[in-house]
This record gives structure tokens, sequence and C-alpha cells, in this order.
């Protein structure tokens, strides 16, 4: 059989980088054996649907080189691929089940189930759902209706024995049926529950392997209560371990983590991001870490998905982006770049733009980052620490490297990278210096700090005026 997986977020905006690290998991399980992977929108909560978040996600996963094999926007044989549009399917199954005696029609009202929560509180008990609708007559069934009383239907639960679930990442779990409620199905306004829906939708469009959180976990068996009942087969289940925030929390939108998009508009490449969020619990069998998409393919196996959670951390993302930043070639990275360079650059050539963002190139680790890391070269003055100011008091020789280079460098005929690379050996011989206090001193007088691009080209860009001034 086809391997088929399938993407199915809520279409509440833009896309968290949790949900995006499972739906990358999906892929690659689809690609590496050849398989399809499906998009399919979960609006069943209607209240928290967002206008035009199909596009977010169609837009992210494109960016992101994941293709769909089907979706909205590109339907194959199995749709439609939005829930909202498949009502009547699920009221036939949800009905059918009911005709086979495995779920039930429930008219209780909010006010009685709330009694019935008010009742396992007072006995500190958790609330479960007690099946009393499951023993009403046909007769009482056709009469609530005929009267148009409200009903969810319920799945009729066993309530003895124990359900086993095999999972690829957690092995065989057990739960006992005791604690399983009567699940709602289908609810009063005709939506199914989440549950419900995903099982349908799962087994109508051929889904062999389901990926998601491990949070889900607890609720499979009433998945594969629900499969049983219709007789059909289970897909192979991967539960992937939780992502957590620097706080310990499970990263969300609606506690503000941070979505693909927002990263994208940061300027961190989408190979970037994807490369460090399938490393987020799961492990290659190489020892390396950075991967192309088609060596990601290649390389992916589901055994090796870790049951610990992941800790997301932007400093190791940002050593990702970092170093796609520096394989792009120039034109590509120059391409990438300018969106986010900011900078009042009127009064200067487009040769010098492009040879101050190059230049750059290798120190940055998102894209805007680039406007504080060119500050230099935009200010009239620089502000010199404590710490370097000591640095220069630190060694009678740094006055006369200062001076010497100030001196080698007004002589130039001519302003340019070479020539004022070569003003650095006459400053070694001169002043008989080397390694540190030939470099830093000079660095720091005219840039404020120690660190930085390669010297020669630094000094070119800021200008010679402005540099013999601060060489003062």
């Amino acid at each position: 059989m086809k391997t088929r997986t399938r993407f199915a977020p809520s279409p509440t905006g833009f896309m968290h980088i949790g949900n995006l690290r499972t739906a990358i998991f999906e892929y690659l399980v689809a690609k590496h054996d050849g398989g399809d992977f499906i998009l399919r929108i979960e609006d069943t909560d209607q209240e928290r649907k967002v206008e035009g978040a199909i596009d977010f996600i169609y837009n992210t996963l494109n960016l992101c080189h994941m293709d769909i094999s089907e979706g909205p926007n590109n339907a194959g044989e199995v749709g439609p691929y939005i829930q909202s549009e498949r009502l009547d399917i699920y009221k036939k199954y949800a009905e059918e089940l009911v005709k086979m005696g495995k779920a039930y029609y429930c008219f209780c009202t909010e006010e009685t189930l709330e009694e019935m929560r008010a009742i396992a509180d007072k006995k500190k008990k958790p609330f479960m759902y007690d099946g009393r609708c499951s023993h009403l007559t046909q007769e009482e069934i056709d009469e609530k209706i005929k009267n148009g009383e409200k009903y969810v239907i319920r799945q009729k639960m066993p309530k003895e024995g124990v359900s086993v679930v095999h999972d690829v990442v957690y092995g065989d779990v057990r739960v006992e049926n005791s604690v399983l409620e009567d699940q709602i199905l289908l609810k009063s306004d005709g939506y199914p529950t989440y549950n419900f829906a995903n099982v349908i939708d799962d087994h109508l469009m051929h889904i062999t392997h389901v990926i998601r959180g491990n949070e889900y976990l607890a609720q499979t068996p009433k998945y594969n209560l629900l499969y049983e009942a219709f007789g059909w087969e289970a897909p192979t289940y991967i539960h992937v371990p939780m992502v957590l925030g620097s706080d310990g929390n499970k990263l969300s939108k609606r506690n503000g983590d941070a979505s693909f998009m927002d990263l994208y508009n940061e300027g961190y490449l989408p190979e970037a991001i994807v490369n460090y969020l399938v490393l987020l619990g799961w492990s290659p069998a190489e020892n390396r870490e950075v991967y192309t998409m088609d060596e990601l393919i290649k390389a992916f196996d589901m055994n090796r998905i870790s049951k610990s959670p992941a800790s997301y951390d932007i400093k190791k993302l940002r050593w990702f982006n970092a170093k796609y930043i520096k394989n792009l070639d120039d034109e590509k990275y120059l391409e990438f770049i300018k969106p986010f360079f900011t900078k009042d650059v009127t009064d200067k050539s487009s040769e010098w733009v492009d040879n101050l963002l190059i230049t750059y190139k290798d120190h940055l680790s998102y894209g805007k980052e680039i406007n504080d890391l060119v500050d230099i070269f935009f200010n009239d003055t620089i502000n010199i620490s404590e710490e370097n100011k000591a640095f220069l008091e630190s060694d009678p020789v740094i006055p006369e490297v200062i001076k010497t280079y100030r001196e080698e460098l007004d002589k130039l005929p001519s302003w340019d990278i070479n020539s004022i690379a070569s003003v650095i050996d006459i400053v070694k011989e001169k002043c008989n210096v080397k390694g540190k206090l030939l470099y830093m001193p000079i660095r720091i007088k005219i840039s404020g700090v120690e660190h930085g691009p390669e010297l020669p080209n630094e000094i070119y860009l800021i200008g010679k005026e402005k540099v013999l001034d601060r060489l003062k």
C-alpha cells in the first residue's frame, strides 16, 4: 500500500513552529517511501477560523519546499479537503454507528451535565458522562426528536477490559476501558468532534501513517475503538515529543510563541528553519547536523524519533541560519539581504552598498541583524567601552601603532582594499608588533569594538576621511 500522510492544521492564522515541526515529520515519512503528503483543513471550531489562513498554510509549506500532493487548492479524488464541507459525511457515519448499536443519541442538556459535574466534584472524582441516554427506548428517542430536542451522538465505549495501542515511538500503550468516557462524535450543531472527524477522514483519504503530538496518545484508544466499530484497519501511529520553549511549556501560538512567518520576516531562511526543527526530536544515523531537504528525505527514519521533549533554542536556530546564509552565493545573498537593509544610502554607490553587505555575510545570523552590524558606517561618532579604553592604555607600543598606521594610510595614493591591507605589513615592520597589538588598537579606534569583518574591508568602507579622523 502506498504511504499516505496528512497534515491537518486548523485555519487559525500563521503556523507556529511546533505545528510546522509535525508537518515536516509527516512530509518526510511520506516522501521517504515515495508516498503522498495530504493537506486537510480541520475547521470544526468555526469561531477560531481566520480568513485567508488556508493560503498562509500553502505559502508556508511552499516556502519550506514541502509539496502538497492533494489539498483544498489542488484536489484529488478523496475530497473535499476542508472538514466544514464534509458535514454530510460525518452525519452519515455517526448514524450508521447508531444503527449498529455502537453509538446513541444523547439529549442531556447543559444544565443536566452541569449537575453531573457538580456531583463528581463533590465526590472528588473526575467527571465522566454516565451513559444514561444509552438506555432510552426507540419510542423515547423518536418522541424527543419529534419534539425538536437537541441531541449529540455519543460513542458507546466498552466498560471492561484493556485497549492496547501500538505506537512507533512509545511501543504498546495500554489503557483501561473503564476510564474511557462515551465520547461525543457529532455535536448538536451538526459539526463532528475532532476525534470522530479524524478517524472518518483518515480512513476515507487512505491515510496509512498518523503523525501527531504525544499529547494525543491517551486519546488514541478511542480512535482505535472507532476503527474496530466500523471494521476498518487502523493506521500506523507515530506520536512525536513536544517542543518546549525556554519556560518549559509547550510551544503554542496562543502563548505568543514565534510562528514560521515571524521567523521568516525576521530573516530566517526556510531551509534553515526546516533543518533545525527536524532535529528537535529526531536524530539521524550520521553524526552531522546540516541537511538539504533531499538529504533529509533519504535519511529520515521514523524509528529514530525520540520519546523525550525537545527544547526550542533560538541561539541554535541562529547558528543553523548563519550556516545557510554563508552557503548562499553572493548574488542570492544580496537578493536575500537587501529587503532587510534599511539604512539611508542615498549618498552611496550601489557598488559600496553591495561591498558592505557582502563584507558582513559571514557575520550574520538573521536578516534584520544587518542594520545593527553596520551601524559604525552610518554614525559620525563611536563609543569605546571602558574595557577597550583600558586595553588602548595597556601597552606603550599601542599609541605608536595607531599613529604609524594613520600616517601610512594618509600617504596612500589610492583608496582600495589591497592598498589598505599593505599598510598593515608596513606598521608591523616599523613598530615590531604582531597579532593582538597590531590589529585590535586599530579596530577599536575606527569602530569602537574589538571584533568585526576583515579589517581592510572595514577601513575601506568607513572611508579615508572618517578613518583618519578616528585614528587621531
